[in-house]
């Protein structure tokens, strides 16, 4: 088949899919839609978790390498400034607008058509599609609970937007919840000890710290001070304040390295909401890496985080559209992205 048709097919099905609400934690429609889909249209037999579908192509070999291909079916909310339909897909000037088109639809059908293409050929190691739910939420319901039902797999392409750039590396995410305590009294004495100016000096730290380690890929460890409460009246000396901390680890630390160190520095009590979003990377020498490299591709560090953060495996992310048009309105992607993500997909591959 040829590259236009496999572009014109993935159109259709990725228009299919824009028709059919499916944010996180609420992909049921979309996923037995594409189920569906995957096994009437495109005779893969086809496998399901929840809302994680995955096709292994035939001949599976336990001696060979296994190389998973990933995307997600899931989508953000749509803003409110949306001026086409988010649920409507129109294609104007070689776009086609709608939720979900470039994050992460473009990446789902392009890598769906390449499997496909890819399952018939004699490959020197074996093949596995997977489409994960959940991944903006990373919820426990996604591809982590997917991945033990799956074989052994040595590496992970995993199809995010990314102008078809090879991501060896990425940002991991740790959220902070930090608790200030003071002690309540009334504002017009001199009595009570404000927790809020026991936050500021912790707030400060936060925004001041440098970490040592400095990523060549990734850059320092970025935290963020992103939500703040405190007090229940005007004349009432807070006794507690609590703000929210955003963490953006790169691979020099792990996040409950992390952790242990911000523990040292602040006087607030803090507790992480999780540490199992660590960052990732893989190795510059690794021959898929080195093929894509080979091809023209030219590696970088990504500072947004996918469903590689849940992987025990070198994985990198490549797929076609831009990072910066993920959760924005009027989401688009270019048909030529979506042709020129198969071609060079393949050739990767192949």
């Amino acid at each position: 088949m040829s590259t236009e048709a496999l572009t014109e097919q993935a159109i259709e099905l990725l228009s299919a899919l824009i028709r059919i609400p499916r944010t996180s934690r609420n992909e049921t429609e979309a996923a037995q839609f594409l189920k569906s889909f995957m096994e009437q249209e495109c005779k893969l037999p086809t496998q399901a978790d929840g809302c994680n579908l995955w096709s292994i192509a035939p001949d599976y070999n336990p001696q060979k390498p296994t190389l998973l291909l990933n995307a997600h079916i899931d989508t953000v909310k749509p803003v409110d400034a949306w001026t086409h339909n988010p649920f409507c897909p129109v294609i104007e000037d070689g776009k086609l607008y709608g939720l979900g088109s470039n994050d992460d639809g473009a990446s789902l059908v392009s890598l769906l058509q390449v499997f496909r293409v890819l399952r018939e050929q004699p490959l020197p190691y074996n093949l596995i599609y997977l489409v994960s739910a959940e991944e903006e939420v990373s919820g426990m319901n996604g591809i982590e609970h997917a991945l033990p039902l799956l074989p052994h797999i040595d590496v992970a392409l995993v199809g995010e937007p990314t102008g078809m750039q090879p991501a060896i590396a990425e940002k991991g995410l740790m959220v902070l919840d930090v608790t200030a305590h003071g002690k309540a009294g009334h504002a017009a004495r001199n009595e009570g000890d404000n927790a809020i100016y026991h936050a500021i000096k912790d707030i400060q730290w936060f925004q001041t710290y440098r970490w040592e380690k400095e990523s060549q890929l990734l850059g320092p460890v970025k935290m963020t001070v992103t939500v703040i409460n405190a007090g229940t009246q005007h004349n009432v000396i807070p006794d507690k304040c609590t703000f929210t901390v955003d963490v953006r680890s790169n691979e020099l630390y792990s996040n409950e390295e992390l952790f242990n160190e911000i523990r040292q520095y602040i006087e607030s009590d803090v507790q992480a909401r999780s540490f199992r979003l660590n960052s990732s990377r893989i190795a510059l020498s690794h021959p898929l890496v080195q093929k894509i490299i080979s091809l023209g591709g030219k590696p970088f560090g990504s500072p947004t985080l996918s469903d590689q953060a849940l992987m025990p495996f070198p994985s990198l992310k490549m797929g076609p559209g831009q990072s910066s048009r993920s959760h924005t309105a009027d989401e688009f992607i270019e048909i030529q992205e979506i042709r020129q993500a198969i071609e060079f997909y393949l050739k990767v591959l192949l």
